[in-house]
């Protein structure tokens, strides 16, 4: 029997059912697909971001929901998270390796997405 897209074998050699409700990498598969985790995920892929930097890069957001977002991505082990001691704290962000290569596919579709649209016309 061959092993489908459902079913993976995780670092401990655990089986994952990804159509079970609870299955851990169905949440790893909500947070990124949800309506900000992509954005979060392609904003962050060129270099690390501040936390109002990455709410300025990516319009539409609010900060409530660029928080919960990357509260998400952060226990997910796609993004990291650096608290700098100053006042006011500086928060970084950036993407973990495991975010890097979730990631990289995200951009594809959209450069993909991007290239077959027609061409923009701007007023």
């Amino acid at each position: 029997m061959t092993v489908g897209v459902q079913l993976g074998t995780g670092d401990a050699g655990k089986r994952y059912e990804v159509f079970h409700t609870d299955c851990p990498a169905r949440d790893v598969v909500d947070h990124v697909t949800s309506r900000w985790g992509v954005w979060v995920l392609i904003s962050l892929r060129g270099n690390d971001l501040r936390f109002f930097e990455l709410r300025d890069s990516i319009r539409g957001i609010s900060e409530k929901m660029l928080a919960q977002t990357l509260r998400g991505l952060v226990q997910d082990g796609l993004v990291w998270r650096v608290v700098e001691p100053t006042t006011p704290p500086q928060v970084t962000y950036g993407l973990t390796g495991f975010g890097r290569e979730v990631g990289e596919p995200l951009t594809d579709l959209l450069d993909r997405i991007t290239r077959a649209l027609p061409a923009r016309v701007d007023d």
